[in-house]
């Protein structure tokens, strides 16, 4: 048996996983999907006072909590942050992380660094125009996603909390590079915002090269939910993941 926790990225919630935690448990596996503070079930918890240290504190509680070891710790988009930052202050407790999709940042950087400055703005300007500092979720479209998914998605998403957005992370490249690290890069359509991440994770010098050791890339040619789009083969991938 095998622990496994999913974190899902912005604007989604724990529901996100649903084909995937349902498929690892029928093969008799611990399954935890996480629902950020202020997102999806917890979205009347959404406040200007949420941070990235508060989702890194719900991921990080949730292991402590449950008292996991050799965690498959599964981090999508956005929450490429938190994975990053879990492996840096628990990486005893993790045996596998796996970049979904995700962004994968340099130390000292935050969500947005590696994003066009005109999303920053756009992003900026709609979380201050809103009642708790949040942004809009987008067109799920741009997740490559049609029909039911599509619909499905694009009632359960929720606004992001803003604070979120510009928090730098501190971390130490060689304890998170301790953890193996796998990325799933999503191709068809590929996500613009996750664009750096794909080409950092192929580049021998990144992290002064210690990413590239004890690491994987594994190319999805699916949208940037596949958890949604293509669970099966998400499945796969965190099975060998768990070993």
């Amino acid at each position: 048996m095998a622990n496994f926790v999913l974190v899902h990225g912005a604007w989604h919630g724990g529901w996100c996983w649903q084909r995937v935690t349902a498929a690892l448990q029928q093969q008799g596996h611990r399954v935890h999907a996480v629902t950020l503070t202020g997102l999806g079930e917890r979205a009347h918890l959404l406040s200007a006072a949420i941070t990235l240290d508060t989702h890194i504190n719900d991921v990080m509680s949730l292991i402590e909590a449950e008292e996991l070891s050799d965690v498959v710790l599964a981090a999508h988009s956005y929450a490429g942050m938190i994975g990053t930052a879990v492996a840096d202050r628990l990486a005893g407790r993790l045996k596998h992380l796996v970049y979904v999709d995700a962004v994968v940042p340099r130390p000292g950087e935050s969500w947005s660094s590696t994003q066009s400055s005109a999303t920053q703005q756009e992003r900026l300007a709609g979380a201050q125009a809103s009642e708790h500092f949040s942004f809009a979720p987008p067109d799920p479209k741009v997740f490559g996603l049609q029909n039911a998914d599509h619909a499905w998605v694009k009632r359960r998403q929720t606004p992001h909390p803003g604070n979120t957005y510009q928090a730098p992370l501190a971390f130490d490249v060689q304890r998170v590079a301790s953890v193996p690290r796998t990325f799933v890069s999503c191709t068809e359509p590929a996500l613009a915002t996750i664009a750096p991440s794909r080409l950092r994770v192929k580049d021998p010098t990144f992290w002064d090269g210690a990413w590239l050791l004890n690491s994987s890339v594994i190319e999805l040619k699916t949208g940037h939910d596949p958890m949604i789009s293509e669970p099966a083969a998400l499945v796969r991938i965190l099975l060998d993941c768990a070993g």
